[in-house]
């Protein structure tokens, strides 16, 4: 009678554990794909982007997005830096395909079919708005081109210093932040 019991046990055991490898199973069928294709975890390094976003502060991207419409201006994008695709950067997208940017006494001046004559930028999102950007310069992007830049001007390496970003490099754009829990949410764009 007892080894009849040992096997019902053992036959027991081997079914639980096969239950809970068919639900790890599943849940990486479910979870691996939203995590590498819809969206991916973010940690802000440095202060480029203050006071929009903060050294570590953890971020949701949105990878999905602009698989069905172009990035946009005033967007909080991450994408693979141009000289090194192994790391990420976050920066605003302020220049979009086609125009014509000028830095010019401290304004970004923008020029476009809409706006032959161009306009000036308005930049609320900085601290103070619309500060002064540096140093004067004059870029035209291509039609698969982008013009990032921090929005802590004096601490940001972008497209003022290593030029435009093409579209392969842009990974999605900022979704929500989940840490601090001080400052939890969904991240609102400024077009």
């Amino acid at each position: 009678m007892s080894n009849k019991q040992e096997s019902v046990n053992s036959g027991g055991i081997v079914y639980d554990l096969w239950e809970i490898i068919k639900v790890l199973l599943v849940s990486l069928a479910i979870v691996l794909p939203i995590r590498y294709f819809i969206v991916q975890p973010f940690i802000v390094r440095g202060a480029s982007m203050e006071p929009t976003f903060e050294d570590r502060e953890y971020l949701v991207i949105d990878e999905v997005s602009y698989y069905f419409k172009e990035p946009a201006r005033g967007e909080v994008i991450v994408f693979r830096y141009p000289k090194d695709p192994r790391q990420f950067f976050i920066k605003r997208l302020i220049g979009l395909p086609n125009e014509r940017l000028e830095i010019n006494n401290g304004h970004v001046n923008i020029f476009n079919k809409k706006y032959p004559e161009g306009f000036i930028l308005d930049e609320p999102y900085l601290d103070p708005p619309n500060r002064f950007t540096s140093p004067n310069i004059v870029i035209t992007l291509g039609s698969r081109e982008y013009f990032v830049i921090g929005d802590n001007r004096d601490f940001s390496s972008d497209s003022r210093i290593w030029g435009a970003l093409e579209r392969h490099f842009v990974v999605g754009k900022t979704f929500f932040r989940a840490w601090p829990l001080t400052r939890l949410g969904f991240v609102t764009d400024v077009n």
